[in-house]
């Protein structure tokens, strides 16, 4: 039987405070709560059309609510960065059989499941998949077997962290191939392209 397909989702729970913290400084922690819960509904509507297995990975070690993405397997992230606990993660889910593996997070407004479609369909002839963002970062990574290096020695949180992404693939020798870029909401400047939302769910 042909091993399964699994999508990642790294995500944070909906607690006022705790998310979009960055944009909470200009429009306060109310706000920012609400956006961010529009952005976690946008992509479990999302994931749910996708044909693949998915899993919520937690960024909160405390009590998992399991009712905001009911048919989802759910763990907690591990790891001292963003790099080492999406690195844990490929390699847990990697660990479990799967053949292919897509990680996302909840901050890209324009992502449907046509572009997750397509980023696993590319890993049929690619060693790596990648979603370019417009500030330097990405919002999809998609690999058929963990490449540990692709989390090391990057610069989180930077607009660097796209180049230094692809030049690791290029120094490692893995093809790789780019989805359209698209933007993410983590400032008040980047809240124009939440009514791509709407376009797209």
């Amino acid at each position: 039987m042909a091993r399964a397909d699994i999508l990642i989702i790294f995500a944070k729970m909906p607690v006022y405070g705790k998310v979009k913290t960055r944009l909470a400084v200009s429009i306060g922690h109310a706000a920012a709560l609400e956006i961010y819960r529009q952005l976690l509904s946008h992509t479990l509507n999302m994931a749910t059309k996708v044909k693949a297995e998915k899993i919520m990975f937690y960024s909160d070690e405390t009590t998992l609510d399991l009712t905001i993405a009911p048919g989802f397997a759910n763990a907690t992230q591990c790891g001292d960065d963003l790099g080492e606990r999406m690195k844990n993660a490929f390699t847990d889910v990697f660990g479990q059989g799967y053949a292919k593996a897509v990680i996302v997070g909840t901050d890209c407004p324009a992502i449907d499941e046509t572009i997750v479609a397509t980023a696993f369909d590319t890993l049929d002839k690619r060693d790596v998949v990648i979603g370019p963002a417009y500030d330097g970062g990405y919002y999809l990574l998609g690999m058929k077997r963990a490449h540990p290096t692709l989390f090391e020695n990057i610069p989180w949180s930077t607009a660097a962290v796209f180049e230094k992404t692809v030049a690791i693939c290029k120094n490692d020798g893995l093809s790789y191939s780019l989805l359209p870029p698209l933007p993410d909401v983590d400032e008040e400047k980047d809240l124009p392209h939440l009514a791509k939302m709407n376009q797209h769910g």
